[in-house]
């Protein structure tokens, strides 16, 4: 029985306008976010995301898969709290910086990072032992993308490898940074949880929702001044 209907159809990254490129090739968008982490410096800071850390601190650690891990920051704390962290990204450059992170915090024995194409993932057969779950906790911060990502197929198949009791966390951009020009708000995609949490459209038989709000939290702007941010969050346990 499927928890969800089916549908045909990293990491602080803001979702990028009208104008920004878009493509179906899955080798264009390897090669968008190759040139995204291209240059010789990191392009995310080495710190978990604040909200993240608010919702996932209070669980018990075991099995996490991080979905758009980007350099690795979320997946790598989630080890040093006692998880075993999995962290995919379709970027083999953005990887690399993960494992070579993950070795300098002395947690490369319980991470494995991998480039994965998510929405190939997402249509991929689901491996023989789902029916019992993988994961205690699968994770997507801001996985909202300038290039094609179904994000929500990604998503829902994410929700079937979740052993009981196990937590889906959502974290999107919920509105644009306060510093940004009023047109952003207009032109971006910063979906609502309520709205997310509707395109999901989880079974209430097999999964509960624990959360689906907004939260505030503080920020810095590009000149370094106080800040902002608005992110959607959404917790999804499956219960049975």
């Amino acid at each position: 029985m499927s928890e969800f209907p089916h549908q045909e159809h990293p990491s602080d990254q803001f979702p990028g306008g009208p104008d920004e490129p878009t493509t179906s090739s899955p080798e264009s968008v390897t090669e968008f976010w190759e040139e995204r982490y291209a240059g010789p410096e990191h392009v995310w800071s080495a710190l978990p995301n604040h909200t993240f850390v608010q919702v996932v601190a209070s669980l018990t650690p075991g099995r996490s898969l991080d979905l758009g891990c980007g350099e690795g920051a979320d997946a790598i704390w989630l080890a040093t709290q006692g998880w075993q962290a999995t962290g995919y990204d379709i970027s083999q450059t953005a990887i690399g910086r993960a494992q070579q992170a993950a070795a300098e915090k002395n947690v490369a024995d319980t991470t494995h990072f991998e480039a994965v194409n998510l929405d190939e993932w997402s249509q991929a057969p689901l491996p023989d032992d789902q029916g019992r779950g993988q994961y205690n906790l699968i994770t997507a911060s801001f996985l909202q993308s300038p290039v094609t990502l179904d994000r929500i197929r990604i998503l829902q198949r994410a929700a079937r490898l979740l052993v009981r009791g196990g937590h889906l966390l959502m974290v999107t951009h919920a509105a644009p940074p306060s510093w940004a020009p009023p047109e952003m708000a207009s032109h971006g995609d910063f979906p609502k949880p309520e709205e997310d949490l509707k395109a999901l459209d989880p079974d209430p038989r097999f999964f509960e929702v624990k959360l689906a709000e907004t939260r505030r939290r503080p920020a810095t702007d590009p000149t370094g001044k106080p800040a902002t941010m608005n992110d959607a969050v959404i917790l999804i346990q499956r219960i049975r």
